[in-house]
């Protein structure tokens, strides 16, 4: 028998977050606007098979690996998919243009490779703005010129559609500052051509951040919103209307009781005061579990919400049963997920964001996808 672990994937969890967001967008926006559903790390960790099912109302995808494109092309979808870093070599311009796959263009050695191959024609580029972020695109006082530069290229074309781009910093924490990346987007390309793509999960969901990005033509890029998790720290998904698309569950594996004093694990992180009743779980740090995830963090054990105590192991963690008398090994756990704490709890309790917990899910814990939906 295999080792009682098991990610369990909703499709129908990811169309309801998704159409939430249309729905957020209609009523947000005079011109309702079209969705990039963010795809990058094999759908957060959901595998692009149930992404490809359940975003199927999708206006198109992003990632950012040409792989992952190719498989999102080989499960059937035909809509618009973006490349978020741009391509990285000559040879992959080709595979854009047979394969329709658009890029983010953030740096002159791109330009400089899409101006060196007049053998490739049609690739639509959005042109990344480095308005705060520090990290992607084109300084302010250079990105009209280079502008100016994809729309010849355009012209040539080596480019179909150009539009503009730029990536929110802190739209999850301080509009101030994510009001001052508009105010940098609006001065520099607002008069600019072409489709506009800025908001993230946090700017898609904050009222009236989407309604002030400028241009008719707009494209957001929410990703961990449609996963089920929170984009703001300290704010449940619950309370935004989502609903989690992986669930996380084990088995206890051995239970025994402690007398008072004694400590559990590694390190002896957790003692107990008073003899205690305590669950083994087959789930441990090399599932991606957060091995600083502290004592606390909560759990559910045979449909009882307790706690995690003493220090996560590689293969295994301990949690405490005195709430859950009934439950003994073979008992169902879930770490987060449907019928269990949510997955932004646990990673609040382990000083990290649930993107990184289901992107950091381990290969060694299989996947099952609930309740198909159709494909695109």
């Amino acid at each position: 028998m295999s080792r009682p672990i098991l990610a369990t994937v909703d499709p129908q969890a990811l169309r309801h977050n998704l159409g939430l967001v249309a729905g957020r967008l209609s009523a947000d926006t005079a011109t309702p606007a079209r969705i990039w559903a963010v795809v990058k790390a094999n759908a957060y960790g959901h595998g692009l098979e149930a992404a490809v099912r359940g975003f199927a109302t999708a206006d198109g995808l992003a990632l950012l690996d040409i792989q992952e494109a190719l498989r999102c092309r080989e499960l059937g979808w035909r809509r618009p998919i973006l490349l978020l870093e741009g391509f990285f070599r000559p040879a992959d311009l080709g595979v854009l243009a047979r394969h329709r796959i658009s890029t983010v263009v953030h740096s002159h050695a791109q330009l400089d490779m899409l101006a060196a191959d007049s053998s490739v024609s049609g690739i639509e580029a959005y042109i990344m703005l480095n308005s705060g972020m520090h990290r992607l695109g084109f300084q302010p006082d250079e990105y009209r010129a280079v502008f100016g530069r994809a729309l010849a290229l355009q012209a040539a074309g080596t480019l179909a559609a150009v539009g503009k781009m730029t990536h929110f910093a802190r739209a999850d924490d301080d509009l101030a500052v994510t009001r001052a990346q508009l105010d940098c987007f609006r001065r520099v390309a607002a008069d600019l051509p072409g489709p506009v793509s800025a908001c993230n999960s946090a700017a898609v969901l904050f009222p009236g951040l989407a309604a002030a990005v400028p241009g008719a033509d707009q494209w957001v890029r929410p990703g961990i919103c449609l996963y089920g998790a929170s984009p703001y720290i300290g704010r449940h998904a619950a309370t935004l209307g989502l609903r989690p698309a992986m669930t996380l569950s084990a088995e206890l594996i051995s239970t025994h009781v402690l007398p008072a004093g004694e400590a559990i694990g590694y390190g002896h992180a957790f003692r107990t005061d008073h003899d205690m009743r305590i669950g083994i779980v087959a789930c441990g740090y090399a599932d991606g579990y957060p091995r600083h995830a502290i004592t606390g963090t909560p759990v559910t054990v045979a449909g009882v919400r307790t706690r995690l105590v003493g220090r996560v192991s590689m293969d295994m963690l301990s949690v405490d049963l005195d709430p859950a008398p009934l439950a003994q090994v073979g008992s169902p756990v879930v770490l987060w997920g449907d019928g269990g704490p949510s997955v932004d709890e646990v990673a609040w309790s382990s000083s990290t964001i649930a993107n990184d917990l289901l992107a950091g899910l381990t290969h060694r814990v299989p996947r099952r996808v609930a309740c198909p939906a159709a494909a695109a």
